[in-house]
């Protein structure tokens, strides 16, 4: 039996601590997987980190959403997984092969939290409880689909935020995801810089207000604020 091929899309901007180790595990995990980096204009040095390890490296406009369609275009592999750069998969290639082995059309994975409180226990539990509901997931759990389902469904939405989001409620409208037992573990770095429940407010928030109709140029600004 022939095992799908793969394509790591990963958007950077400004990830230079992250993109070499990243790379590093992909490359032993994955060893047979594209490893296509996506830079957004980055300043401190992440291009030149990520060209040893990557198998492609693209320059586009800053965006996650157009970093994502242009990797994602570019990508050759049966399925597309868009990994973000602080996350991790916590399996390799064999045991993934095993959960497409059925051929699912797409879907995304169990999330972890890096930090070691307790409070993260429960949020990833939470966060992976409400995906598997919703069926929709977020660009920290690792998304993956069929490149003829992406170039079909015309890739993500030229929107600034909730892009993931976006994808997956028309992904959804066809089929339900695949959500195996394996996990991504990613970084918890922005609930421990803004705070854990403002941060879940803040969240839960957003989303309430993009399903309501909001801009999710508003959305960004409100989210990113002077960060942005």
């Amino acid at each position: 039996m022939s095992h799908p091929s793969l394509s790591f899309v990963i958007p950077v901007l400004n990830e230079v601590e992250r993109i070499g180790p990243l790379l590093a595990q992909l490359a032993r995990d994955f060893p047979a997987a594209q490893r296509i980096v996506v830079d957004g204009g980055s300043t401190d040095g992440t291009v030149a980190a990520a060209m040893p390890g990557c198998t492609q490296l693209l320059l586009g406009e800053a965006g996650r959403s157009a970093q994502m369609n242009l990797g994602g275009h570019a990508a050759s592999g049966d399925y597309l997984l868009f990994l973000h750069a602080d996350t991790r998969p916590r399996f390799a290639a064999a045991e993934l092969e095993k959960e497409l082995a059925a051929k699912p059309r797409w879907g995304f994975f169990r999330l972890r939290l890096d930090g070691r409180r307790v409070v993260f226990r429960l949020l990833e539990r939470g966060i992976t409880l409400r995906s598997r509901v919703s069926g929709i997931g977020t660009g920290d759990q690792l998304l993956f689909l069929q490149r003829e389902l992406f170039q079909g469904c015309g890739g993500f939405a030229a929107i600034p935020l909730m892009e993931d989001v976006e994808l997956c409620r028309r992904l959804r409208r066809g089929s339900r995801p695949r959500v195996p037992g394996l996990a991504v573990e990613t970084s918890s770095r922005r609930w421990e810089e803004r705070g854990v429940l403002r941060t879940v407010l803040q969240m839960w928030g957003l989303r309430f207000a993009y399903a309501l109709g909001a801009s999710p140029a508003r959305l960004w600004r409100i989210y990113y604020g002077s960060r942005g």
